[in-house]
């Protein structure tokens, strides 16, 4: 056995503070091959593509002396004692929070999130008045005390009387499904279906009514594929409980494109299953139920544009359309003639966007987006309208639940309000905060919450919100942090973020961008930011930035962006596009050579939103704007920030080595580009003490890049855990 490599592997995972040495540390030259391709006529360069496998040696000993590198420049920073003692404070205040709420029966299931726990835990609870009747039903500190294994999701049966959970370790979304009785909070023993959940396509399960077995998302599995292919060709399986896995039988999904994901849902009454089928990544779905009689039927194609379904108490399906409504419409379709030729429309487009929705006994409750905040609205089951439900301002609101009848349950928070869960009666209209709310760290009433427009290149109006603390003052100087994301759909919306605590209270403002590619105007304002049009997002970004300078909030060396994943990529193309605007940057785990993306398995679901080189005018497209492939010799770039995660099964940590390898060759070794190389994933599942550490870099980083002397904060006393 060779042990250097397995050592030098090993080394990536170690808390890279462990790495950092006392003498003078340089960042090691990335040796340039010659390799060449041709796209449709077109030769390009890609001198750096063997750094693409990370299994070789000589990228990790590359990769450690960058993580080397960054450490001796990270751990000199000054105030970095003070900071880490500030975000410690603020990431492990002890107030916890409750998201994914579900109930069944009279019982509610949820996920808790309670530091310092390194991961959320599933409880139940009797009542979201009293806090006292929670309790844990599976932790996974108690499965995996290192905190590295983290619940994917969770669905009960029907009775609730047991719930299937999804298990991960190492932020690589692999998921095993494991049944666990909730009487005893106990697993039932040789009950596994292994790699129901992945990084790729996702995962997802439905129980059948009696309980007895559910429908499952099932990857390949030993030799049914060739290696290649073990991340696609997902299909749904039948698993009875009691019995093993190498029994479970096919149930649909073979003439599903490769790149097909699968979402199952139960009805109500368990009599019928639904399957949303996801083209990849982006926004094409189709629509599959399965019923009493034991037959999958499908009920539309990616065509139809139907992008979303839910059952009703009423014997009905109600499905969101976008066929000739861009920002959305409801249809209900009866479950005993599902044609969607019998589909009538409940609710037509309106002037917001359509976005969530819950049937009640006699209510449809509508969750809609309006640039960014959304607002929450129902409808009787003819969609006359009956009018909002009172919500915070410029808020987000999501996670509707049935509580019983037309109440319902639902989550709300704002940039200064922590979330909360209310409950909403429709008899009186009546709003009620229940005993599941969060506190915060600190007073936000001194921040004040500005809605802006930027104008991109194109004359499009780019929404942007900026918080900023009451009495600073628009002379230009002030440290200011601009992010965004633009993409997949993905409305950026209102949020309680108790770590942006830290940067306000230093003077800062921040600054959320509503770019195109998101869906905060419909499906225009998203196919508008994707595939040929991904130029856009970029242009309305820039335009963002600009504004903050223009209206004297900041000036570019003051102004640091920040941005992960897709919004990796957008930081990527704001630094080759604007080197000039911006005083800092931090890109995390984002994607950088746009004609290798599809290389890898989470690309290739990718190509949908992107597009492929393998078309003549997407590859244009993507050429035009690929970070790698921008980078300029003798250019005077900003301090950046790379980070990258080992396991990282949604974009491979080679697009942050290219890029910085490209990076610190045009700038001569002489520009401040790091690499912070770690061995999680693409954020899913990161215990506690890692995200901890990512933070006081980051923020010792753009403390210092911005000329900020960090000013400390006195210590505040966290709330007793529950």
């Amino acid at each position: 056995m060779k042990l250097k490599p397995a050592l030098t592997a090993l080394s990536l995972l170690l808390p890279l503070s462990s790495l950092a040495g006392k003498a003078t540390v340089i960042p090691p030259v990335a040796e340039k091959k010659a390799v060449e391709d041709a796209y449709h006529d077109t030769q390009v360069q890609d001198p750096y593509r063997w750094m693409e496998s990370s299994s070789d040696p000589k990228v990790q000993e590359w990769t450690q002396g960058q993580n080397q590198y960054t450490r001796s420049m990270l751990d000199k920073l000054p105030g970095r004692d003070a900071i880490r003692q500030r975000v410690t404070e603020l990431l492990t205040w002890q107030s916890p929070a409750h998201f994914a709420l579900t109930k069944v029966g009279s019982t509610l299931f949820a996920m808790k999130s309670q530091p310092p726990k390194q991961q959320p835990m599933l409880v139940t609870l009797g009542s979201l008045n009293d806090t006292t009747s929670e309790r844990v039903l599976v932790d996974p500190m108690a499965v995996d005390p290192s905190g590295k294994t983290a619940i994917d999701f969770f669905v009960p049966s029907p009775d609730g009387k047991r719930v299937a959970v999804s298990l991960s370790k190492d932020g690589t979304e692999s998921g095993d499904v494991s049944i666990y009785d909730v009487t005893t909070g106990q697993a039932l023993p040789n009950e596994v279906v292994p790699r129901v959940n992945g990084g790729t396509a996702g995962g997802s399960l439905a129980w059948t009514g009696d309980g007895k077995g559910y429908f499952y998302t099932r990857y390949p599995r030993g030799t049914e594929r060739a290696a290649e292919d073990m991340n696609f060709y997902q299909q749904v399986y039948y698993h009875a409980v009691g019995t093993p896995t190498e029994k479970d039988t096919y149930a649909l999904g073979k003439d599903f494109p490769r790149i097909a994901m699968s979402s199952l849902d139960t009805s109500h009454d368990g009599k019928y299953i639904i399957n949303r089928v996801a083209n990849g990544d982006g926004g094409e779905f189709m629509l599959y139920l399965y019923g009493p009689s034991g037959q999958w039927q499908q009920v539309s194609r990616f065509e139809d544009k139907v992008v979303a379904a839910r059952f009703g108490h009423d014997g009905a399906l109600y499905l969101k359309s976008l066929k000739d409504a861009p920002r959305g419409k409801l249809l209900r379709l009866p479950l005993s003639t599902p044609s969607l030729g019998k589909a009538t429309v409940v609710v037509p487009e309106g002037k917001a966007t359509l976005m969530g929705f819950l049937p009640t006994q006699g209510r449809i409750y509508i969750t809609e987006q309006l640039g960014g905040p959304s607002q929450l609205r129902s409808v009787d089951l003819k969609g006359q309208d009956l009018g909002l439900v009172p919500t915070l301002p410029v808020s987000t609101v999501g996670g509707l639940e049935s509580e019983s009848g037309d109440d319902i349950l639902f989550a709300n928070s704002s940039y200064v309000e922590p979330m909360a869960w209310y409950r909403y009666s429709a008899k009186d209209g009546k709003v009620t905060k229940t005993a599941l709310a969060q506190t915060s760290p600190a007073d936000f009433s001194d921040i004040e919450v500005i809605r802006a427009e930027a104008t991109s290149k194109d004359g499009t109006k780019v929404p942007l919100t900026i918080l900023k603390p009451k009495g600073v003052k628009l002379n230009g100087t002030n440290p200011t942090l601009l992010t965004g994301y633009g993409g997949f759909n993905i409305s950026i919306t209102p949020g309680f973020n108790k770590l942006s605590r830290a940067w306000l209270e230093q003077g800062g403002v921040i600054a959320i961008a509503n770019l195109r590619g998101g869906s905060e105007f419909g499906e225009e304002w998203h196919a508008n930011g994707s595939l040929t049009k991904k130029q856009n997002v970029f242009d309305d970004f820039y335009a963002c930035a600009k504004l903050l300078v223009d209206q004297k909030y900041t000036q570019p060396k003051k102004l640091a962006i920040q941005g992960g994943s897709n919004g990796g990529l957008l930081m990527g193309a704001a630094l080759t596009q604007h080197p000039e605007a911006y005083g800092a940057v931090v890109a995390r785990v984002g994607i950088y050579d746009m004609l290798r993306v599809e290389q890898t398995p989470n690309g290739q679901f990718n190509t949908t939103e992107y597009g492929t080189v393998k078309n003549p005018e997407q590859f244009q497209a993507l050429y035009a704007y690929s970070p790698y492939h921008h980078v300029k010799d003798g250019t005077k770039y900003p301090p950046v920030m790379f980070t990258s995660g080992a396991n990282d099964p949604r974009v491979d940590p080679f697009h942050s080595r290219k890029m910085v390898a490209r990076m610190q060759a045009a700038t001569g070794g002489k520009g401040r580009i790091f690499l912070r190389a770690a061995g999680g994933g693409h954020g899913m599942g990161t215990p506690l003490s890692d995200r901890i550490e990512e933070e006081v870099d980051v923020y010792a980083f753009v403390f210092n890049e911005l000329g900020i002397k960090y000013q400390p904060v006195k210590q505040v006393s966290s709330p007793k855990a529950k």
